[in-house]
């Protein structure tokens, strides 16, 4: 049995190529009857064009609010690594159900290019809304048609299987968020009081096939939002981050109890 050592910031994961599940560190009960974790799990949801798996952590309370975090999606753009890596070990909210994807674009990271190993860019590659730009070697390259590379493929399908009523992904350097209304906007405005980024429009680049607006639109009475971090994060910036996922995930967990 042939076996994949991936490594996501500092830490080291053996994962078969036979199985879609990996085994993890045991599962840890907190005692305190606010944080409680009952499942910590990890599945390979795809791979990439090289072949590098793309791994999901899940977390927290099964068939709790179901809450998914990307760390990367534009290679170059990692920073959301460690903020990922911090919720691993965090103490999950209760009725908070947490999945967490380190990278949908491991061959990315590994290359430090913004695109896939196809040179295409994955956050103008989903299939709502998607549009053809330019060509092969553009940094906005889009790909020849709609969700067409195997990363995009493994995040629509694992989407669309868990359901996530919020979703977040990581991006760099603009250090904003774009404001929303309604929840939408309760939540973005809550994760930037609690991090201190800035609520402001993103403008510039054309926005096509973006996963988040994808996410969106296609999973009912769901929210999902840019983070677009600073040019480098410390680790306090870091640990801020962690403890904003986790109170927005909690804050919209309240709200769908009412």
């Amino acid at each position: 049995m042939r076996a994949i050592a991936v490594a996501l910031a500092g830490s080291i994961l053996f994962a078969s190529t036979s199985s879609a599940l990996v085994t993890s560190a045991a599962s840890v009960t907190y005692s305190t009857a606010s944080h409680i974790v009952v499942d910590n799990t990890s599945r390979i949801i795809g791979t990439s064009v090289e072949g590098r798996p793309i791994i999901a952590y899940h977390r927290g309370t099964p068939g709790g609010t179901v809450v998914l975090v990307i760390g990367v999606i534009h290679g170059d753009e990692s920073a959301g690594l460690e903020i990922v890596n911090k919720l691993r070990t965090a103490a999950i909210p209760k009725n908070v159900d947490l999945w967490l994807v380190p990278s949908m674009n491991p061959d990315g990271v590994a290359n430090d290019t913004r695109t896939n190993a196809n040179g295409v860019d994955l956050n103008r590659n989903f299939p709502y809304q998607w549009g053809k730009i330019r060509k092969l070697g553009y940094w906005q390259y889009a790909g020849p048609s709609r969700a067409s590379e195997p990363e995009t493929k493994a995040m629509v399908k694992f989407i669309r299987e868990i359901k996530p009523a919020l979703g977040i992904w990581y991006h760099q350097d603009l250090n904003i968020i774009s404001p929303g209304t309604g929840t939408d906007g309760k939540l973005r405005a809550r994760y930037s009081r609690l991090t201190g980024i800035p609520l402001k429009r993103i403008s510039g680049g054309r926005y096509t096939g973006v996963a988040a607006t994808w996410q969106r639109s296609t999973i009912s009475d769901a929210y999902a939002f840019v983070v677009e971090l600073g040019p480098t994060l410390s680790g306090y910036q870091a640990t801020l981050n962690t403890n904003a996922v986790l109170a927005v995930a909690a804050f919209l967990s309240s709200l769908k109890k009412k």
